[in-house]
């Protein structure tokens, strides 16, 4: 049976308040399905419980999670007159990994529809088939926001910036998820139960995917590629299998939230590369666990690449918190000059070079880029100043 469910806060979140908090209660009573989506294990059901738990009686909440089996069959019916017997005197209903359920858009559109009098909340830990299933029955229906581990202006907020700055290699190495945040000493064993248990789990599920070590060797391939151009020609070739069959497995692990890519940025300038991308993780304790390197930063050869994927993903995070609808590039030239990141906020464009080391902060823009893009500012991003570019609000 879905049974009704007391709403306390899981313990690892702890007093570590999410930026979605706000405004997610804010939505409450708008008359519109609440749709959060972000990987598995961020928190998600955790934040929603927190905030039931704060404004609901226990009694007026039930939870229905779509990982259990019997929720899957009860919820695989489409008739209102049943939603109507689950839903009983509840005021708000939380359907927990909703892409495990097909056809959940035109589900969510008959409980908003027949009844309005109770907020619907669904959590989606990929956007396999849930974006895809809800967007057109629930037009005009709902609100969807992302979200993702932990970012250092929630721990920034939630300590303060001194105690953070102290702890950014800690962060480099073993990244973001509120686990990890949360047990220090544990960081290892956590990942490497996050990357067993749960990173790959939509994906398989979605596609039946039936030799998932080539899922696993090519994650593990783009790790060691992180802030270099793919090229997914010689992936298949390193893998054995066709290059649509890459497009398609990268393709899945995005919609996955493993990792994202970045477009080269063209104005058909000569010798400009127009068609390259780069991969990136959300979260550089995946991407080191994927690899088992857990090494210090003054021992790693990596360090340029988890930085740059680092202040890369923070951006996205904040971003996305911001509702600031960004697009991301890279520059590059065949004569292998480059700029590692492009933003473009509201048709304007921000370049940006990242350098671990403050002693290289004096790095010029090339000339190439500068020459033909004199309206882009340019800006370098060290440990000195990473801070007021990833927190910026």
């Amino acid at each position: 049976m879905i049974t009704l469910v007391a709403c306390r806060i899981i313990s690892y979140m702890k007093e570590i308040k999410r930026d979605l908090q706000k405004v997610l209660e804010g939505k409450i009573g708008s008359g519109k399905v609440l749709i959060l989506i972000g990987p598995r294990q961020v928190g998600k059901t955790t934040l929603l419980r927190k905030i039931l738990s704060e404004n609901f009686e226990n009694n007026s909440v039930q939870y229905w999670n779509c990982d259990e089996v019997e929720v899957r069959k009860i919820l695989s019916e489409e008739s209102s007159s049943r939603f109507k017997s689950l839903i009983g005197s509840s005021k708000f209903i939380v359907i927990d990994e909703a892409q495990r359920i097909q056809n959940i858009g035109l589900k969510l559109k008959i409980l908003h529809d027949n009844f309005p009098e109770v907020q619907i909340a669904v959590t989606g830990s990929s956007s396999l088939d849930l974006s895809n299933t809800i967007n057109e029955p629930l037009t005009g229906r709902k609100f969807e926001y992302n979200l993702f581990p932990f970012s250092t202006n929630e721990l920034v907020l939630n300590s303060n910036m001194l105690d953070e700055m102290k702890r950014l290699e800690n962060r480099l190495v073993y990244g973001f998820y509120p686990d990890v945040v949360n047990n220090p000493g544990e960081e290892k064993e956590i990942l490497s139960n996050i990357v067993s248990s749960y990173l790959y789990k939509d994906v398989f599920e979605f596609q039946d995917i039936r030799k998932p070590a080539v899922i696993e060797k090519l994650v593990q391939a783009l790790a060691l590629q992180v802030g270099s151009e793919v090229s997914f020609n010689e992936l298949g070739n390193l893998l054995g299998i066709d290059t649509l069959t890459v497009q398609k497995y990268v393709d899945l692990l995005e919609k996955a939230y493993v990792v994202f890519h970045l477009h080269s940025y063209s104005r058909n300038v000569r010798n400009e590369l127009k068609k390259s991308i780069k991969i990136y993780f959300y979260d550089n304790g995946v991407r080191n666990a994927v690899i088992s390197n857990f090494s210090p930063c003054d021992l790693r050869s990596d360090i340029g690449m988890i930085w740059e994927n680092f202040l890369i993903s923070e951006r996205v995070k904040n971003n996305a918190f911001h509702n600031r609808k960004a697009k991301y590039y890279f520059w590059r030239t065949t004569q292998k000059q480059e700029i590692d990141f492009i933003e473009e906020i509201d048709g304007k464009f921000s370049a940006y070079e990242f350098k671990y080391n403050p002693k290289k902060a004096n790095v010029k823009c090339p000339l190439t880029f500068s020459n033909n893009y004199p309206e882009i500012p340019f800006s370098v991003v060290t440990k000195d100043n990473y801070l007021e570019f990833i927190s910026e609000s």
